[in-house]
């Protein structure tokens, strides 16, 4: 209310002030044979003097009007705020799904509760996202633990045990210790791609996807063509975590693929930076859904996510990297089948080695 009251009052009251200022109230002058007020040194014409008291009264009055007008300003404007206010803190405090709706005006306020809408389905979004993903991942974890368990348990019970049972039980275990390292590895770098790039480097995209395509030659089958345009492609950002892009998108290239198959890939520098395309042949995509391949645990089809195929992470890191370097990332299904996947990275180095400088 006082927001309102005080800079009425305020304006009003430097307006009629000034206004009494300029009033002249007038004083007779003594009349012949009278002495004059103030001794023979005052004035026989009128004086003037200012009305002090006219204008505390007029200050009282305005001052209670500014109060009146202040009361009904912020009750007419501020009852639609705390009504929004109000249902804004019940929706966060018990459930997301509920939604502000139309208010029925079209001023700012309208505006707040649109914007708080979409900030709200934002929200249970991804609270949702992050429920699925605890729960597939606790299931990916949970998978290979009981698989331990239960090949030491038929080791233990078996009478016959012998040294190369024992070994191969061993073994078991161990791939599937192996399994799990790779799978909390694929953690860390997604949390590591949500949190950002704190320190940047300015590095070449075309050396780290050399880096990585010699470094896969192990699981690329004869009949499967890669082949490389690397040119040079200036960039600033955490290498670490662009090689384990690198890395994710190439081995999904070649793991989703069919004999006779195609990998290509090309870095190049563009306009707005540095650009990444990655491309492969493979099973035929539909269009509707390439978005949900980037989620975590997902596969073509919905298919549960098998070890042997991996842990659905890939692209989730992917994703995750692009957006902690600001990059665009576009995928698109091939009609003949398998994806083409564009990441284009912003050109940040001037900025980056002015903040290296001002360090």
């Amino acid at each position: 209310m006082l927001l309102y009251a005080v800079p009425f009052f305020v304006s009003g009251a430097t307006l009629l002030t000034a206004a009494l200022v300029g009033t002249r109230v007038s004083v007779p002058a003594p009349a012949a044979g009278e002495p004059a007020v103030g001794g023979p040194a005052a004035r026989p014409d009128t004086t003037t003097q200012f009305p002090f008291l006219i204008w505390l009264v007029i200050m009282i009055v305005l001052a209670v009007a500014s109060i009146g007008v202040g009361w009904l300003v912020s009750a007419r404007f501020l009852r639609p705020l705390r009504a929004i206010t109000t249902a804004a803190r019940d929706i966060s405090a018990s459930n997301l799904h509920r939604r502000l709706g139309p208010t029925g005006r079209t001023d700012e306020f309208a505006e707040l509760a649109a914007t708080l809408d979409d900030l709200f389905a934002r929200l249970e979004a991804s609270f949702a996202s992050q429920r699925r993903f605890v729960a597939h991942a606790s299931h990916e974890l949970r998978t290979p633990l009981a698989a331990q368990r239960t090949v030491l348990q038929v080791a233990l019970a078996d009478p016959g045990t012998t040294v190369d049972s024992l070994r191969a039980t061993c073994e078991e275990v161990l791939g599937l210790g192996t399994v799990q390292e790779q799978l909390i590895g694929s953690l860390l770098t997604l949390a590591s791609g949500q949190q950002g790039v704190e320190r940047p480097e300015s590095f070449d995209l075309a050396d780290l996807a050399r880096q990585v395509l010699s470094r896969r030659p192990a699981i690329r089958p004869a009949e499967l063509t890669v082949t490389a345009s690397l040119g040079s492609a200036l960039l600033s950002g955490d290498p670490r975590l662009v090689e384990s892009l690198l890395a994710n998108l190439v081995d999904n290239a070649i793991r989703h693929n069919r004999p006779g198959g195609l990998v290509e890939v090309r870095t190049s520098t563009t306009a707005g930076g540095a650009r990444l395309i990655v491309r492969n042949s493979g099973p035929v995509v539909p269009p509707t859904e390439v978005g949900r391949l980037f989620e975590p645990f997902q596969q073509l089809d919905g298919r549960r996510i098998r070890h042997g195929d991996g842990h659905g992470l890939g692209l989730a890191i992917v994703r995750a990297v692009a957006d902690a370097h600001g990059a665009t990332l576009v995928a698109t299904a091939r009609p003949t089948g398998g994806l083409d996947i564009e990441t284009t990275f912003p050109d940040r180095r001037a900025g980056d080695e002015d903040v290296a400088r001002n360090d």
